[in-house]
């Protein structure tokens, strides 16, 4: 008999709390956000605030503040804990930077409660400080939560979001790999053209009305420092709610696909694209409709959830190399060339799913082309991520061939 394999993951509820529910949580919000801003500032002033120093600190601030003491110490704990992780060289990566001052109005509310900090009582979420919050119950839990994240969204919509561990899963047993190609007019390029993501263009379709709202919000702002106009708070939830209806649209379609891709393939070669760069390009607004980043977290997550092998190629010279012969072309393609024409086979091939093919060759034979440029491939057993990082290649001798 086969060992049960367990996998963690998130199962997320939307919360319906009363007015003095919300009261509490707001004031646990803003005893959270002082603390988080007062580990920031220890860091700006050259100290190095652990997570142990900074709960040393905490039992202090706490001794002599009785507006602390009113709220949660987990609640407060798991802030401190999660500003010290984001320190860590492994969490500090590229454009990310280091944690930063959470303004008032720009930061929508996060608490975390640990199993100590919260319980669930007659299908209640029951929370520090006497709070009882009704759960809309959607799906039934698979076994006893270890920790809740309580947030609120840009809609003023509260959700609950449990980590909990279930049986994962079995996927198909299936053969063959598919190479994935991100772009703008399509925003998935596969190898065969039945998994391609076409670009569905949900953001495009309510530009109009967000216009609209926006400059309603625009002709009713008020000046600094005076409240808002209950007619600028309607405009601008109305613009958050037509922003985030495009947002989970976008994610719907993308875990559609990821699916159909991973039940499907067995080896899925992924091209490691960041579209960051795009927001200072003229394709910025349909690269944030196609929402590639989306779309590329779903595949990798779920693939190795799948225990599928999942292949992070680097994108260089995947669009320059044919997916027949292996040889790179001497001149880089404009966006304006679509097709693909090889010089030395004579092979012709849309553009992008020649570079589908390129990668989905690189994660196979481990190597990019014709110029010998071979990649250092570290996999998982039973399945994961493996990442393909191109090395030096190595010059000939001279005198010899």
């Amino acid at each position: 008999m086969l060992p049960v394999v367990e996998e963690t993951v998130r199962y997320t509820y939307r919360l319906r709390p009363g007015v003095t529910a919300e009261a509490v949580l707001l004031a646990e919000w803003g005893r959270c956000r002082w603390l988080w801003n007062e580990a920031v500032h220890q860091y700006k002033t050259g100290r190095k605030p652990t997570f142990g120093k900074l709960s040393k600190l905490l039992t202090e601030a706490r001794a002599g503040s009785s507006w602390l003491r009113e709220g949660s110490q987990v609640a407060q704990q798991q802030t401190l804990r999660t500003y010290a992780l984001a320190l860590q060289p492994s969490f500090t990566v590229k454009g990310r930077g280091r944690p930063t001052v959470k303004r008032l109005k720009d930061t929508l509310p996060s608490l975390e409660y640990t199993v100590r900090g919260f319980s669930i009582r007659d299908r209640r979420l029951r929370l520090p400080g006497g709070v009882r919050i009704p759960v809309v119950w959607s799906r039934e839990l698979p076994s006893a939560p270890t920790s809740v994240r309580v947030y609120q969204d840009c809609l003023g919509h509260w959700y609950a979001s449990f980590v909990v561990r279930r049986e994962a899963a079995s996927a198909p047993d299936v053969a063959g790999g598919i190479g994935v190609d991100w772009g703008v007019t399509t925003t998935a390029t596969t190898t065969d053209a039945a998994y391609d993501l076409p670009y569905l263009g949900h953001r495009k379709r309510c530009a109009a009305e967000l216009a609209k709202a926006q400059r309603r919000m625009a002709r009713r702002r008020r000046p600094k420092g005076a409240p808002p106009w209950n007619g600028y708070l309607r405009a601008k939830r109305q613009a958050a709610k037509l922003a985030k209806k495009a947002a989970r649209q976008n994610s719907h379609d993308a875990r559609i696909w990821a699916k159909k891709v991973i039940d499907n393939h067995a080896t899925i070669a992924v091209e490691d694209f960041t579209p960051t760069f795009l927001t200072r390009s003229q394709m910025a607004r349909k690269a944030a409709d196609a929402a590639i980043g989306a779309a590329k977290r779903e595949l990798v997550e779920r693939g190795m959830r799948a225990g599928r092998k999942v292949v992070l190629v680097p994108p260089a010279y995947t669009t320059m190399t044919c997916s027949q012969c292996g040889t790179r072309a001497k001149h880089r393609l404009g966006l304006d060339v679509r097709v693909f024409r090889c010089d030395t086979c004579g092979h012709t091939a849309c553009r992008d799913r020649n570079a589908a093919r390129t990668i989905l060759a690189t994660a196979e034979r481990d190597r990019a082309g014709a110029d010998d440029v071979r990649h250092a491939i570290t996999s998982f057993q039973g399945g994961g991520l493996v990442r393909s990082e191109p090395e030096i290649p190595r010059l000939p001798a001279i005198g010899k061939r």
